[in-house]
């Protein structure tokens, strides 16, 4: 008689030692985040700090432009947009529950893209902040407020959420990949928030508040993911993707 083969675990959750590892990393990003960004409100609104370094590096940008880097970062702008991430956030995050028939992660990630949104309004308004010189824009006229830059927090979240949904449970085996992923989404940040500075929209200090503003809400997003791992598998013990049945918990025999 054949041998049945015993149902392999599906992945597990997160064990209770994984799981405080990922609440303390998601409150320091949170702290962290947060901390920065309170830094550069305190900066611009006492013009001290890194403000100090806004004009500066306003004008060494704009006397050292090209025309390949002008067209390089005119196209990274374009593409990362507050509308366009928007429209990729969702189309993503529809692809994704379609694909996969789940909802909760690219729910969360629609969630951070909307709170995102909502946030840099806000603070926009409440702030009040004016952009630089209109005369140094290479994009066209743009009478949005400047503090904090909508394009590097959007961003920011977009790529740091999405590769933590993805790869933020892999196991030690693929933590490389994830280091990696991280990696290039924080590159991939930094490379938009460089294009706003360079094309004569914003202050350091708008784009600085704004990586902190990201930093914090993947913070939050991770929590958030983690408390919802936490409640439904609190023992963080593994599921069986196939209940066994006692035959095929018992060893194999073959009839002689």
């Amino acid at each position: 008689m054949p041998s049945l083969e015993r149902g392999q675990p599906r992945s597990a959750e997160p064990t209770p030692r994984s799981q405080r590892r990922l609440f303390f990393a998601a409150a320091g990003l949170l702290v962290a985040g947060d901390a920065v960004f309170w830094l550069m409100l305190a900066a611009v609104q006492t013009d001290s700090g890194l403000a100090l370094l806004d004009g500066a590096v306003h004008n060494k940008l704009v006397a050292g432009r090209s025309p390949l880097a002008t067209g390089v970062l005119a196209a990274v702008s374009t593409v990362t947009s507050p509308g366009a991430m928007a429209a990729i956030g969702t189309a993503v995050a529809l692809a994704w529950a379609v694909r996969k028939r789940e909802l909760w992660r690219p729910g969360l990630l629609l969630g951070a893209m909307a709170a995102t949104f909502a946030a840099s309004t806000f603070i926009k308004h409440q702030i009040g902040r004016g952009r630089p010189s209109a005369a140094d824009f290479l994009m066209g006229p743009d009478d949005a407020l400047s503090f904090p830059s909508g394009h590097t927090f959007g961003t920011g979240v977009f790529l740091l959420v999405l590769v933590y949904l993805l790869l933020g449970r892999t196991g030690p085996g693929r933590r490389s990949t994830a280091v990696l992923a991280f990696t290039g989404a924080a590159l991939g940040t930094l490379l938009v928030a460089f294009s706003r500075l360079y094309l004569g929209y914003h202050w350091l200090t708008d784009v600085v508040a704004s990586l902190g503003l990201a930093v914090a809400v993947t913070g939050l997003a991770i929590l958030v993911d983690g408390l919802r791992a936490a409640r439904r598998d609190p023992a963080g013990e593994a599921v069986p993707a196939v209940t066994a049945t006692p035959e095929a918990a018992a060893p194999s025999r073959r009839l002689p």
